[in-house]
């Protein structure tokens, strides 16, 4: 690339980080995909930004293809090339957007990991043995009877959460929206065994309904290696995280209800087709269970 073209570039990094306020992790990102770009760019003897054609993007995104990279990794560099070249338009340095067309090829959708009915009873019948156990079974409750994200469990606070009515409000989801959930019998229970103790370990004024026992928020971490610790403890060999739990709350719910829309409403979801994935978990529980039934299904012996 020519000397003006590596200005243009260094011209909207620096854009992205004083006008944009990307972070820095966002900025490193941009750099290192375009970065890719750029090489190619150079071994195809393109010197300058507005010689670059819609066929050259889809020939670097096919390039990294071969190369064993990831859909979604693809689709995050053709993001960073779409507006480093939206930057160029707007500052009329190029007459149009080679990468808008261009779309990376699809990944096949992994489904979610559940645990089933038994193996969640196990999990939660298990029993206390101390104050920060009351505290992590109210959290776990909680993940599987309100099929909260991580983030949203530990930025509950107080006033979040009524027990009386059996409700919490989530008041920054994911893109910022909020919602209101119920909270079954079960997590109802935990949690008023956890507030009842709270105070040994909560400063007075702390807003957090999940704290450490140093009094303070309780952090996304922390809940992950408690979770961990707990299955460790009560025997469960199934490496289980936060996230799964939200899976196996919407999975059973719409295995019951057969209620897509409810079930998007639960968890938050701006799109149904995301909660659609659940659809074919139940599809593959009935799979299963025909394959083992179904006397004219079941394999021959070898």
């Amino acid at each position: 690339m020519t000397p003006d073209a590596e200005q243009v570039l260094a011209d909207y990094f620096t854009q992205l980080t004083v006008e944009k306020r990307a972070s820095p992790h966002t900025v490193q990102n941009y750099q290192r995909d375009i970065k890719q770009f750029v090489q190619y760019c150079t071994e195809k003897a393109i010197a300058q930004w507005l010689d670059v054609t819609q066929s050259d993007v889809r020939g670097h995104i096919a390039n990294r293809h071969r190369q064993g990279i990831a859909s979604k990794s693809l689709q995050r560099e053709l993001s960073a090339i779409r507006s480093f070249y939206n930057y160029q338009l707007k500052n009329g340095l190029v007459a149009n957007n080679p990468a808008k067309p261009v779309r990376a090829p699809k990944q096949a959708r992994r489904l979610p990991k559940i645990l089933d009915v038994d193996q969640i009873n196990g999990l939660l019948d298990a029993g206390t043995d101390s104050v920060l156990e009351i505290r992590d079974l109210a959290m776990f409750e909680l993940f599987y009877s309100s099929g909260l994200r991580l983030s949203e469990l530990t930025a509950l606070n107080l006033t979040d959460v009524d027990l009386s009515d059996q409700t919490l409000i989530v008041r920054l989801g994911k893109g910022g929206k909020s919602r209101l959930l119920p909270i079954g019998s079960k997590a109802i229970s935990a949690l008023q065994k956890w507030l009842a103790v709270r105070g040994n370990m909560a400063p007075v004024g702390e807003s957090a309904v999940f704290t450490s026992n140093r009094g303070s928020r309780l952090s996304q971490r922390s809940v992950e290696a408690r979770l961990t610790l707990w299955c460790k403890k009560k025997g469960l060999d199934e490496h289980v995280y936060p996230h799964m739990l939200r899976h196996s709350f919407a999975s059973h719910l719409l295995e019951s209800s057969q209620d897509l829309r409810a079930v998007q409403d639960l968890l938050g979801h701006s799109n149904i087709s995301t909660t659609q994935i659940y659809t074919h978990l139940d599809f593959q529980h009935l799979a299963d269970v025909y394959d083992k039934a179904h006397p004219r299904a079941q394999k021959k012996p070898v």
